[in-house]
């Protein structure tokens, strides 16, 4: 990139908005309200940004109504629903970009006014897919992305003589270190085999493929990933290599503290989560690395979108506050360093910020690890159904891990099933 594009890409962020200027009223009214809905943390980047906002807009308040993660999504589900109570701008997490953009009831920001296709190279490739439909539609704008990494208990692995190397070269191999960790310390290597399959079910996705549904709905979940993912669980599950404790629990939580669960696979956003609330006391404990047999995936994303049944008069300063969030490098950054939230845009990433250690990683320089992934991740199509899908995957690999179902039957049971909701 050239020196006068950086220093154009640099500019404060009311230059990103030139565009809208004639859209807006010349003098916004002294009670304009601009209402923005999003859940924590990024309810706290959205707060953090009103001083900027407010020096380009004195006359606009922002409200922010902030919900936790299930009850925001429960709420902008029936906002969608009925047209009420509707905010201007909505925070929208990976997973329910999918089924919102197939309701219709968010605005086509690949359209004029907006345009967002002019912003596309400057963010992370794959993140701005997923909130594209297969008609070419843009429907939420992707403020931070999560790729996936495998954060390890260094002690551990130091005690069953396993290197890192070792434990993420292949996942045959990973299994085999858990079982020497598992009989030199007695921790399990991961909370819940149904880990593992998070993650394989993500290897191999094909263009115009999605987790479970391809690009015209057919269903996937009987293709080798999906066998090779329940194999890799039962074979965790039969080795006794996980506590089968579910994520998010008081167990899995006690597991990281106690230091009986020695591995973790998610988005690198779990680091900080294990640091400032989870097991801060295992500080200097944990490593990162790549995740196991050369994969690289993608774990949750947060997303801003305007509904299409909001007030039309809030639109052009709703966009206006989207670019803010989201294509100004300093607001990027500052959402990075305070939250924790990696950036979706990418000229942040030469900021020497990404090479700064990391103390409950001992020092790790473990950003740069995570910047590598987010580079090589490719788009995964979502859909309305991918909730449903992960509810009917994760039921039938609980029947073969607990009851001894054959695998291929289990599979042909969810593709059945899946195929019955696919078109509705």
């Amino acid at each position: 990139m050239g020196g006068g594009a950086r220093r154009a890409l640099s500019r404060p962020a009311w230059v990103l908005c030139l565009s809208l200027l004639a859209l807006a009223p010349a003098v916004a009214s002294a009670q304009q309200t601009l209402t923005v809905a999003a859940f924590p943390a990024i309810d706290e980047v959205v707060r953090a940004a009103i001083p900027a906002w407010q020096r380009l807009h004195p006359n606009v308040r922002i409200k922010v109504v902030s919900r936790q993660f299930a009850d925001h999504h429960t709420a902008m589900t029936t906002a969608l629903s009925t047209s009420a109570n509707l905010p201007d701008v909505m925070q929208l997490e990976v997973g329910y970009v999918g089924r919102f953009a197939r309701g219709g009831g968010l605005e086509d920001l690949s359209r004029a006014p907006y345009d967002i296709g002019r912003q596309a190279s400057r963010f992370v490739p794959y993140a701005l897919a997923q909130a594209t439909s297969r008609t070419g539609a843009v429907v939420a704008v992707p403020t931070d992305i999560g790729p996936g990494t495998l954060l390890y208990r260094a002690d551990l692995l130091a005690k069953a003589g396993v290197g890192e190397a070792e434990i993420n070269r292949s996942w045959d191999d990973y299994i085999a270190s858990g079982l020497k960790i598992k009989a030199a310390t007695g921790a399990y290597t991961l909370a819940h085999a149904r880990d593992i399959k998070d993650i394989v079910i993500r290897i191999g996705v094909q263009p115009g493929e999605g987790l479970y549904f391809d690009d015209e709905s057919r269903v996937l979940v009987t293709s080798p990933r999906f066998v090779r993912a329940f194999e890799l669980a039962r074979q965790v599950r039969q080795n006794k290599l996980d506590a089968k404790v579910s994520a998010w629990s008081n167990e899995w939580a006690e597991g990281f503290k106690r230091g009986t669960i020695a591995t973790q696979m998610s988005g690198a956003w779990m680091a900080a989560h294990l640091s400032n609330w989870i097991a801060p006391d295992t500080k200097g404990l944990w490593r990162a690395a790549q995740l196991p047999g050369g994969a690289y995936a993608a774990f949750g994303g947060s997303f801003f979108a305007i509904p299409r049944g909001a007030s039309a008069a809030n639109k052009p300063l709703a966009w206006q506050f989207i670019q803010l969030i989201t294509l100004d490098r300093e607001r990027q950054l500052a959402a990075f360093k305070t939250q924790d939230a990696f950036p979706a845009l990418l000229e942040t990433f030469d900021d020497p910020f990404f090479e700064l250690p990391i103390a409950f990683l001992g020092g790790e320089k473990a950003r740069l690890i995570w910047r590598d992934a987010a580079r090589r991740i490719t788009a995964v199509g979502v859909h309305k159904h991918d909730a449903f899908a992960e509810e009917v995957i994760d039921t039938e690999l609980d029947k073969v891990l607990d009851r001894g179902k054959d695998i291929a039957t289990a599979l042909a049971d969810a593709q059945r099933l899946l195929e019955k909701r696919a078109h509705r």
